[in-house]
């Protein structure tokens, strides 16, 4: 089956089996790796990606679903040679062990971070419930979105609404 969609800015077409799964296409036929396939069941979520700035797991969606669409995978993140605030923000809290998780984790964390700049530490832990981490116990992984997040809202001017709070008086 014949398709168009758009991966990090680059437009494909290419000609698909129709039962091919999104992951699949990523990494097959565009040599995208970043998204892993880890269940195949959307039970990991290292398969994240962002299907027209939403996060979905891509073990699940057919590629020929993803036609006339825009995907951001972790390959697409990175601007002209710099690691964006999430990749740096991984690196520098130490969220990653052995790193099989960390594409899911970031791509989650770009959907939460861009509906809530500054999210609570259960916020975060309930953004990126649907990804799983074998190695940590998500203590630097939510350190990392939240560290992200405020570095991302200075860049972006955005209040933080939390720090504007003013107890009313009686």
């Amino acid at each position: 089956m014949q398709m168009r969609v758009t991966v990090n800015g680059r437009v494909y077409e290419s000609d698909v089996e129709p039962r091919t799964l999104l992951v699949y296409y990523l990494r097959e036929h565009l040599r995208l790796t970043g998204a892993h396939v880890g269940c195949d069941t959307t039970t990991c979520g290292a398969c994240t990606v962002l299907l027209n700035g939403k996060a979905v797991k891509s073990c699940t969606v057919l590629a020929v679903q993803a036609n006339g669409q825009e995907i951001l995978t972790v390959e697409g993140l990175e601007r002209d040679g710099e690691l964006h605030p999430l990749q740096k923000a991984f690196w520098e809290e130490h969220a990653l062990q052995c790193g099989y998780c960390t594409p899911g984790m970031i791509m989650t964390a770009c959907e939460l971070l861009e509906r809530n700049p500054f999210p609570t530490e259960e916020e975060v832990r309930k953004g990126i419930s649907g990804n799983v981490c074998r190695c940590t116990g998500y203590v630097n992984i939510v350190k990392a979105i939240q560290s992200a997040g405020r570095q991302m809202a200075e860049q972006n001017k955005v209040p933080n609404d939390q720090s504007e709070v003013v107890p009313s008086g009686n």
